[in-house]
């Protein structure tokens, strides 16, 4: 008979948190790739910035897809307790490095480079290593099944 893992509290904190904040995440690359513009205009994005989108090659705007819906998917598993979280969130750092490799080797306008601060890729970069490491330690406690 197997034994059943009581679920921790904090993986319900983690869970929840990680899914509103990779929810933003995720509404921010539907908004902007939608191209909506009030959403855009909120955001205070320059049409450079456009210009900037419309130029990501395919690799690099994949990147940003997977690192995006790897995450909420990641914490949508985190939270059913299931052990594929772990891939979902190390697929969202693979997709995060895509992107983090092609904003370091383009040309951003400065209009656009002006809207995000130096320090959110440190944030971004934190928190998608923080999710694989809690959820590989969840696994190895046996939390995730």
């Amino acid at each position: 008979m197997a034994e059943t893992i009581k679920t921790p509290w904090h993986l319900w904190l983690v869970g929840i948190v990680s899914l509103l904040w990779n929810a933003i995440g995720a509404y921010d690359y539907t908004m902007t790739n939608l191209r909506d513009q009030a959403y855009l205009d909120s955001m205070g994005y320059p049409a450079e910035g456009i210009a900037y989108l419309e130029a990501f090659p395919i690799w690099a705007h994949s990147g940003w897809a997977l690192g995006v819906w790897g995450a909420i998917i990641g914490s949508v598993l985190l939270l059913l307790r299931n052990r594929f979280a772990i891939l979902a969130f190390g697929l969202s750092l693979i997709g995060l490095a895509l992107t983090s490799l092609y904003e370091a080797m383009a040309d951003i306008p400065p209009e656009l480079a002006a809207i995000q601060p130096a320090w959110f890729p440190i944030v971004l970069w934190s928190i998608a290593v923080f999710l694989l490491i809690y959820a590989i330690s969840m696994r190895q406690k046996g939390v995730l099944r």
